[in-house]
């Protein structure tokens, strides 16, 4: 029986799109260079684990004078990456939440940024329970992150469905038993919801 649910929040809740953000700024080619040489994933998977936000983004761009300048739009335009919401998935969080079924989020995000987020989205501060990487030091799919929520909440294996839209974190929670979703449209999500018995039709529209 699914006792609560749990969604990720990047490209589930709010979308997360720093390819596209960059390919218009600096072209495919240069911005497929970008990634794979400046090392702006491998610092933004600190960031996630706690590093400070602006500092860390600084150091790389100090680092990495060649690319300093599309380095310093992570900082900058942060939140143009991270936008628009996604407005079907925030109203089946809403309606989860007046059904009384509890919601958490179990997300990899810095602690800056979360914060950008929530004041951009305050749907995002709404979560029974907020289980961020960057407050633990734990990111997905590390399984020590997931144990901290089962821990946390008293819940575990076939009690949990989560949502999530990359395969290695959906197969991080199948292992421990969870129920999962991989996040592809809201509206998949909303099917699955309905079927799950969680909510009707009218109310995951």
């Amino acid at each position: 029986m699914t006792k609560a649910v749990v969604f990720d929040i990047g490209k589930v809740l709010i979308e997360w799109n720093p390819e596209p953000f960059y390919e218009a700024h600096l072209g495919a080619e240069r911005a497929a260079a970008f990634f794979a040489n400046s090392g702006i994933h491998e610092h933004n998977e600190q960031i996630d684990l706690g590093a400070p936000f602006r500092e860390t983004v600084e150091a790389l761009a100090k680092a990495r004078p060649d690319w300093a300048e599309a380095i310093m739009l992570w900082h900058d335009e942060w939140l143009t990456m991270a936008s628009p919401g996604i407005p079907h998935s925030a109203r089946l969080l809403a309606a989860l939440k007046t059904k009384g079924v509890p919601v958490f989020a179990l997300s990899n995000f810095g602690r800056e940024t979360f914060e950008i987020a929530c004041d951009a989205y305050p749907y995002l501060r709404s979560f029974d329970r907020l289980f961020v990487s960057a407050h633990h030091r734990l990111i997905k799919p590390d399984p020590r992150f997931y144990a901290l929520l089962e821990q946390e909440t008293g819940l575990a294996g076939p009690n949990l469905l989560f949502a999530d839209d990359r395969p290695e974190n959906i197969d991080a929670a199948a292992a421990r038993g969870w129920k999962t979703h991989l996040f592809e449209h809201p509206q998949g999500w909303a099917d699955r919801l309905v079927a799950e018995g969680l909510l009707s039709a009218e109310e995951a529209a």
